[in-house]
C-alpha cells in the first residue's frame, strides 16, 4: 500500500487503542468471573500461572513477571501459600535466599482454571476462518512483543514526551 492510500497513522492508532482496550476488558471481567469461582482472584491465578510455567522464581523476579510492587506480590502469594497453592522453598543457588513454586493443588487448580478458559475461547473461535484467525495471532504475538520492547516493565513504561 503506498502512502497515498493508507489511512492516516494517529487513526489507525486510535482504532487499535479502542479495539484493544475492548478485547482486555472482556477478557478480564471474562476472567474475573472464570476463575473468581475456583477460590482464587484474577491476580492470584496470573501469579500461580506464571510459577507454572516458569518453574521456581524468587519473590522480586515474579513480582517483575506480574509488573507488580513487591509488596504487592507478596500478598497474593501470602493468599496463595494459606490456600496452600504456592510453598516457599530454599534456593539452590544461595541458601538464604527462597523461591516461590507451585505446589501439586496449585498445578492441578491452575490446569483446571486453564482447562475451562482454553473451552471459552475455542467456542469464541470455532467458526472463525482459518486465515482470519492466523493474521490475528500474528497481529496479537506482533503487538505483544512491540509493547514489551517499548515498555520492558510497567514501572518503565511511561509516555513519550510531548514535543
Amino acid at each position: 500500500m503506498d502512502q497515498s492510500t493508507r489511512r492516516p497513522l494517529p487513526q489507525d492508532a486510535e482504532a487499535l487503542y479502542e479495539a484493544v482496550n475492548q478485547l482486555i476488558r472482556v477478557h478480564q471481567f471474562r476472567d474475573r468471573d472464570r476463575i473468581c469461582c475456583y477460590d482464587v482472584s484474577v491476580a492470584q491465578c496470573y501469579a500461580l500461572e506464571t510459577l507454572v510455567k516458569q518453574g521456581p522464581l524468587r519473590l522480586q523476579t515474579l513480582a517483575q513477571e506480574m509488573f507488580l510492587d513487591k509488596s504487592t506480590a507478596s500478598r497474593i502469594v501470602d493468599s496463595l501459600e494459606r490456600k496452600g497453592y504456592v510453598s516457599r522453598v530454599e534456593d539452590a543457588s544461595d541458601r538464604r535466599a527462597v523461591q516461590l513454586e507451585p505446589t501439586a493443588a496449585g498445578h492441578e487448580l491452575y490446569q483446571t482454571i486453564r482447562a475451562d478458559l482454553v473451552a471459552e475461547e475455542f467456542a469464541m473461535i470455532e467458526n472463525m476462518q482459518p486465515e482470519v484467525l492466523d493474521a490475528s495471532l500474528t497481529l496479537l504475538r506482533q503487538l505483544t512483543r512491540a509493547a514489551q520492547a517499548r515498555c520492558g516493565v510497567a514501572s518503565t513504561c511511561a509516555p513519550d514526551p510531548q514535543p
